[in-house]
């Protein structure tokens, strides 16, 4: 009973912002797509902070803490909080002064105009889809276990994961990217707060940090170790450490939202707060799956922990809390890549077949790509059966082949159009060869010891820069992408 009251208040907040944004959303296709590029730092870290804390955070990150112990906070943590801010400062804070010049709203649009090229444009589109729609799905999944978790099956998976994706289409078509700004900073500091209050209290049901460690070391001591196998192995390591921290800055729902800040001291905060921010959010994900193995041994289901420890360590109206804090996680990233894919679907794949553009065609067309972007997910979820790490590996690690098209076109004005598209086929083409080589498992070794994603990058960085010093850029395209008027 205590979850649905809570549950229920939350979908009445969220719902409410949606239709306060709605009225502002409504006044044109840069409001409502790019909330005015008006995000002051507080929404702007929260929309970026709630989208990128996801159920691969929430879910993923313990139980594969669950299953390779405590190691799996240096396997990720430092180098996100490290990387990833950097890479704001790199490719989001050209990006956002050059959308603003050229009035691009979508990542795929930016590029497209940066190049004067619709096959740009398009081929970004694509691939953005291609690794978002399954990222996607490990969201549905995330809340559609919780769901069925905290009902005792009451509420079927199809049920759960339906009613999560149909809310977060509700209040995003309501309000556009203000309203999912606005609704992550609620989100944000759901799940923030209760990960922090789960770092002090699964250890005082064990008896203390200490007393909860040792259960730990008593049950499976190579918990407390480090492995020199898997992703541990050097190359490998290193590898996923390229996939993890720079696949943030490709999520196209995260660099739209580096576009819509409202100037550029915003995103320089970010960069300051960024490190710390993510450094809690990891560290309690990560002890709360090595502590879990004391709270629930023998578990099989890795991604079961988090709701498997919240049930059995917390009182009632908590543990509700705790459940709808995955469910915060999951709407906060489900709200931003249903916008983002249904802008790209309206700008970059309907807009250049329209002759005449209206604010209330575009922004209808936004949210009629919304829900088709939702029905996609739903009907890949209801076919997936992969776990949460896994299906998001791939999808990480295949966004990482568009970082160098990302990076070398807000830097670098001797980058071509031809580059770009070089380095986004190649990269990918080299991405599902090493991929099918380590049998479809991106966290498994290809060639060498390294993983697909080293050589899917290296290979766009090659093939972009090759390819533009092999020809001309457009002088006129590169001062108006580049130099203020």
């Amino acid at each position: 009973m205590e979850f649905w009251i809570i549950l229920a208040a939350y979908v009445v907040v969220v719902l409410a912002i949606g239709a306060w944004a709605r009225r502002r959303a409504a006044r044109s296709a840069g409001e409502y797509f790019l909330a005015g590029r008006s995000l002051a730092t507080l929404p702007l870290f929260m929309a970026l902070f709630g989208t990128n804390a996801t159920p691969f955070v929430l879910v993923g990150i313990p139980g594969l803490a669950y299953s390779l112990g405590i190691g799996v906070f240096g396997l990720n943590a430092p180098m996100i909080a490290l990387v990833v801010p950097l890479t704001f400062w790199a490719i989001g804070l050209p990006a956002r002064r050059m959308g603003a010049r050229l009035d691009a709203m979508t990542p795929a649009e930016l590029y497209a105009r940066r190049f004067d090229s619709r096959t740009v444009g398009l081929l970004l589109f694509v691939v953005f889809t291609l690794y978002t729609l399954p990222y996607m799905v490990t969201a549905v999944e995330g809340a559609a276990k919780t769901l069925t978790a905290v009902t005792d099956g009451a509420v079927p998976k199809w049920a759960g994961g339906l009613g999560v994706l149909v809310i977060a289409l509700l209040y995003t078509s309501f309000g556009g990217m203000r309203a999912t700004a606005w609704t992550n900073v609620l989100q944000g500091l759901v799940f923030l707060l209760f990960m922090v209050a789960m770092f002090f209290l699964v250890p005082a049901y064990l008896g203390g940090f200490s007393e909860a460690t040792e259960q730990v070391q008593r049950l499976r001591p190579e918990q407390l170790e480090v492995s020199d196998k898997g992703l541990f192995q050097e190359r490998a390591w290193a590898s996923w450490t390229l996939a993890i921290s720079l696949t943030v800055i490709a999520f196209p729902h995260m660099l739209v939202r580096l576009m819509a800040a409202n100037d550029e001291r915003s995103i320089k905060n970010i960069c300051r707060i960024y490190p710390i921010a993510m450094t809690i959010l990891f560290l309690p994900a990560v002890m709360l799956g090595f502590w879990g193995v004391a709270v629930m041994p023998g578990l099989e289901d890795q991604d079961k922990i988090f709701p498997e420890v919240i049930t059995n360590v917390l009182p009632a109206w908590l543990s509700a809390v705790g459940f709808l804090a995955i469910i915060a996680a999951v709407m906060s990233t489900l709200d931003a890549q249903i916008l983002t894919l249904g802008s790209m679907l309206t700008r970059d794949v309907l807009g250049p077949m329209v002759q005449k553009h209206s604010v209330d065609r575009d922004i209808l067309w936004g949210r009629i790509f919304g829900v088709v972007v939702a029905a996609a997910v739903y009907g890949w979820w209801a076919l997936a059966s992969d776990s949460i790490f896994d299906i998001a590996a791939i999808a990480f690690s295949g966004y990482v082949t568009l970082v160098p098209t990302l990076f070398l076109g807000v830097r670098w004005r001797r980058f071509t159009r031809s580059g770009a598209v070089l380095s986004i086929v190649l990269g990918n083409l080299v991405y599902a060869l090493a991929l099918a080589d380590s049998g479809w498992n991106a966290r498994a070794p290809a060639w060498a010891g390294f993983l697909p994603v080293f050589w899917a990058l290296l290979t766009a960085f090659a093939a972009g820069i090759l390819a533009s010093l092999a020809s001309r850029p457009d002088e006129e395209l590169t001062r108006r992408a580049f130099d203020a008027q």
